[in-house]
């Protein structure tokens, strides 16, 4: 890509990307960008579309059994909603920087649109977002606690090796969040909530077990990488559940990430994702919001069941 925009202010004799990122107004950026995909799309042959539809694999339909998936989501979300989720439906957009602008990701993997949006590619920003706007309007005596949930269809730019992933796919994802009440009552309520919860919907939904939790300790709690310690010492009778410390770097999650395994044919999976967050913090400029976020891969354990 960096030789592309060399190449470019060679030619032209301006850097514009400077030009386009530092000088111009959302505003002013948006009405050029509308104007140059309308003078392009103006140029395009309905053969060339053809064309081009074959060779891009963001474009191309998922090969999944629809009817399945749809009806998997479904019961999802009725789990869900039991386990104490309000279902949300969101947008297929979100802000542009919902994610690389309160998280350690680069909006270069991220399909980016006009108008200030992005392509969604993680429901879980897009929740809190709407969590944050949620908490910035409660009126006195509204609870501070909120648990939503979505299925959604996510779609990222990096591609993947792995038998039947496609650059689309649909995860289930829930958020808790709520207020550091102390002695780390929320972080060990909302891992409770968030773990059961998992539990309930691979089996009643997909009738497998989940063969244990993994937490792995990461930075960013002021109880440092005890923290995951301390939460073991809490589930560790509820729920079959290991300490991960040997797990590599990862600076996204805030004290705790958790991995759910399952086995499938023989060979350990895992199939869901999560840990604490600090993007209520970061949204609402107060350091004693908590937020905890869980993603299941509800499209591949479709493909792979």
């Amino acid at each position: 890509m960096q030789e592309i925009l060399e190449k470019i202010q060679q030619r032209t004799g301006i850097d514009l990307v400077s030009v386009l990122a530092e000088e111009l107004s959302g505003s002013e950026l948006n009405s050029l960008l509308l104007e140059v995909f309308d003078r392009k799309a103006g140029q395009l042959k309905p053969a060339q579309l053809l064309q081009q539809y074959r060779m891009n694999r963001f474009v191309q339909p998922a090969a999944v059994d629809v009817m399945q998936l749809r009806a998997k989501e479904l019961s999802t979300l009725q789990w869900l909603q039991q386990c104490g989720f309000v279902p949300l439906e969101l947008s297929p957009v979100s802000l542009l920087g919902i994610c690389a602008a309160v998280a350690p990701v680069s909006q270069k993997k991220i399909i980016s649109a006009t108008r200030g949006t992005e392509v969604l590619s993680d429901a879980t920003n897009a929740i809190a977002l709407h969590i944050a706007d949620q908490k910035k309007k409660k009126k006195k005596g509204d609870v501070d606690l909120l648990k939503y949930c979505t299925t959604h269809r996510h779609v990222r730019t990096p591609p993947v090796k792995v038998k039947g992933h496609s650059p689309h796919f649909t995860i289930a994802c829930f958020v808790s969040a709520g207020m550091d009440t102390g002695s780390l009552a929320f972080e060990t309520h909302a891992i409770r909530e968030h773990f059961l919860a998992l539990q309930a919907v691979l089996m009643q939904v997909f009738q497998i077990e989940i063969q244990y939790f993994k937490l792995q300790p990461r930075a960013g709690y002021k109880q440092g990488y005890q923290l995951a310690d301390r939460i073991f010492n809490e589930i560790r009778n509820n729920f079959p559940v290991v300490v991960d410390k040997a797990a590599a770097p990862n600076d996204y999650y805030q004290g705790i990430q958790y991995k759910a395994v399952i086995n499938v044919h023989g060979e350990e999976i895992e199939i869901a994702d999560g840990g604490f967050v600090n993007w209520t913090q970061q949204l609402l400029e107060n350091k004693k919001e908590r937020c905890f976020i869980s993603g299941l891969g509800i499209d591949y354990l479709s493909q792979i069941m």
